[in-house]
């Protein structure tokens, strides 16, 4: 089996093998094919984007389906009107396989039919040039197959979407024998710079989410004996975002479960036939969250052990058997299933012997498949980072915040995985310091997740507390002897700025900013904010306040005249480089020394309108709380008690009015109102 990550786990680390296609075609002008398409020239607006079918009528509707995406996203505000001119140009919709000619990029989305693939890839490769890279949407026919027969197989390979393509972000890139592995790297990198989240997979039947999902809803279908359609959806949505049937009724998807359990049942057992009932129905008497209808806990039970037992039966066999890791397989399955938790995730919190009793249970009622015999290697399995990619260029480690549906938050979790990462390598002679960056091309780091603070609002000194713990990595980076660099691939907000400033350097790309959004929710950055900018940055004293006060943004090209970064790079592998470049001219410099005081003129609340650039008022008694914990953590004599300062400083916002207006907006998606506050 070919290694899933011969190089780097974040496809951005090395320079892409050719560039950005300026012809992409799609064949089959069904659900999924124009959707495809449609993100690629949402992303790429001046490509030019070819679909084929072999009837007018689906091709005619996926036109008028992408002038509505495009209409929506001006309506909405997430499109300007000139952009949805570009992303609606360049599209030529024919029956006729000639206009592939001259394309960089072929994607078949036709019917999941060997023969018919192996067809069309052969019309394919008679119209296109040998370097142009060909790949198939199918979700379960092994690339092996349906790439037989090419002339040129190593331009090949799988690229499995998920639906909507044009928005969810997950897809697989299936690695095989005879597909270079250049072929590989450069989708994956193309699918990260233009906003997908992609994960490598092997070559086997299903691959792996399809190995999930196609299973979870199969079992539903033998659990019809034990409970209705309805009952079974009920149940699923406390693992999942919608039930199995209703998901499978909105795509149309039985003759999908029963092609795919199929191919598996032929390929791996009779465990997994596909249940008779998918070959007899068309449409499923369920509602998205199955209505209000109460489950008897006893049928709860049974369903709830049924599906977990599927779960963990074919999680356990994915990871040990190599088909995907378990970084790959837990984000795989929240971004593109709808999990609310991964199924490591699930088995790591209900212990050893609690899921060895769900398989035992779940191996008497439906014997055959795998799952109890890896028990022996359980703790193995499911241990794993869930947020972090982790790669090395040389003697530098490269620490990767994957959470991009997130724009890579920080959360409690998040801070131990990086935390664990650094304590791993700091001892390790063979380790000159550390990068931290972010996935993909639009953030840093978004900020930290409001967790639990809802829950402590109006409470001071537990507000307080939570600022001290949640600062447990900062205040280890301070203490660190070797460097770590921050390696700014886009916005740095709140949190993500606090951590960003913490690191021993910053290099950023162009389009960076830095920005401490919170007083616009009527909280402030309680983890150093307030602090560390003014000790590390005293030049810019007064525009960070105005940072923290009026939550204005630092661009990229401020930041570096003010000395807050040492380079401004345009490409990816080129930050990264400067970012190593800074990781070994730090060595043996580190920790960094923090002036003792700093003398700040912070900007008084009388002398400045409270507002934000787009009029929204802020709270007053906000403001007045940063600005004189500005002032007092300036003057406290070291970096420790400004830093106690600040924590008191967040625990006093929680308890006012406007933190829970602000907090209470946010988790409402309205904006905030602080009249009178």
């Amino acid at each position: 089996m070919q290694p899933l990550y011969p190089m780097f786990q974040n496809p951005l680390l090395a320079a892409s093998p050719r560039a950005y296609p300026s012809h992409v075609a799609i064949v089959g002008a069904g659900t999924i094919g124009p959707d495809i398409g449609y993100y690629l020239k949402a992303a790429l607006p001046d490509i030019t984007l070819t679909l084929v079918d072999v009837a007018e009528e689906p091709l005619q509707a996926s036109l008028a389906r992408y002038k509505s995406y495009a209409d929506k996203g001006v309506k909405l505000g997430k499109m300007k009107p000139e952009m949805a001119e570009r992303v609606l140009g360049n599209i030529a919709a024919t029956t006729d396989y000639n206009a592939i000619a001259g394309a960089d990029l072929v994607i078949e989305a036709a019917t999941e039919d060997i023969g018919l693939k192996k067809k069309i890839f052969g019309m394919i490769e008679e119209r296109v040039s040998p370097e142009t890279v060909i790949t198939s949407n199918t979700s379960s026919i092994p690339a092996e197959v349906i790439f037989a027969d090419m002339k040129h197989p190593d331009r090949t390979t799988v690229t499995h979407f998920f639906a909507p393509a044009w928005r969810n972000p997950a897809v697989e890139v299936i690695t095989w024998d005879k597909s270079s592995q250049s072929t590989v790297d450069w989708l994956m990198w193309l699918f990260t710079v233009t906003g997908k989240a992609p994960v490598v997979t092997a070559d086997v039947v299903c691959f792996m989410l399809d190995r999930i999902f196609d299973n979870w809803v199969n079992e539903c279908g033998y659990l019809l004996d034990r409970a209705t359609a309805q009952e079974i959806d009920k149940v699923a949505t406390e693992f999942v975002a919608a039930g199995p049937f209703w998901v499978v009724d909105m795509s149309n998807g039985n003759p999908i479960i029963v092609e795919t359990n199929t191919r598996q049942m032929e390929a791996e057992g009779e465990c997994y036939r596909p249940a008779h009932i998918f070959n007899s129905v068309l449409r499923w008497k369920v509602g998205r969250h199955a209505g209000d209808i109460e489950v008897p806990e006893d049928t709860a039970a049974v369903i709830r052990d049924r599906l977990l037992g599927i779960l963990f039966s074919q999680s356990l066999d994915i990871i040990a058997r190599g088909i995907g890791t378990a970084a790959d397989l837990e984000l795989g399955c929240e971004l593109a299933l709808g999990f609310t938790r991964g199924p490591l995730a699930l088995m790591r919190e209900m212990g050893d012997d609690a899921v060895a009793g769900v398989l035992t249970r779940f191996g008497a009622d439906r014997p055959g498949f795998p799952g109890l015999g890896y028990m022996d290697r359980f703790q193995e399995l499911i241990t794993a980072r869930k947020f972090l990619l982790v790669d090395r260029m040389d003697d530098v480690v490269v620490i990767t915040i994957r959470r991009p549906a997130q724009l890579n938050a920080l959360s409690d979790e998040v801070n131990d995985e990086i935390l664990a990462v650094l304590q791993e390598y700091e001892n390790d002679d063979s380790v000159t310091g550390f990068i931290l960056t972010g996935y993909g091309m639009r953030a840093f780091c978004a900020g930290a997740d409001i967790g639990r603070f809802p829950e402590m609002l109006g409470d001071a000194e537990a507000s307080a507390q939570y600022a001290r713990d949640s600062s447990r990595l900062l205040t280890y980076i301070d203490r660190m002897q070797k460097p770590l660099v921050a390696a700014l691939n886009g916005v740095a907000l709140g949190g993500g700025a606090e951590l960003a400033m913490r690191c021993h350097d910053r290099v950023c790309c162009r389009d960076t900013y830095l920005q401490f959004p919170e007083v616009t929710l009527g909280i402030l950055p309680g983890i150093g904010g307030l602090v560390v900018p003014y000790r590390k940055w005293p030049q810019a004293a007064d525009r960070f306040t105005t940072m923290l006060a009026r939550g204005e943004r630092m661009k990229a090209l401020e930041a570096f005249e003010l000395g807050i970064v040492s380079a401004v790079s345009g490409e990816y592998p080129e930050l990264i480089d400067l970012a190593a470049k800074s990781v070994r001219d730090l060595a043996g410099r580190v920790p960094l020394e923090y002036a003792d005081q700093a003398t700040v003129a912070a900007l008084d609340i009388e002398d400045q309108e409270a507002t934000i650039p787009d009029g929204r008022p802020l709270a007053e008694e906000t403001v007045s709380i940063i600005l004189n914990a500005i002032r007092e953590g300036t003057a406290a004599p070291d970096l420790e008690t400004a830093l106690e300062v600040g924590y008191r400083a967040f625990g006093a916002v929680a308890a006012t009015a406007a933190a829970k207006e602000g907090i209470g907006a946010f988790v409402e998606g309205r904006k905030p109102d602080f009249t009178g506050m």
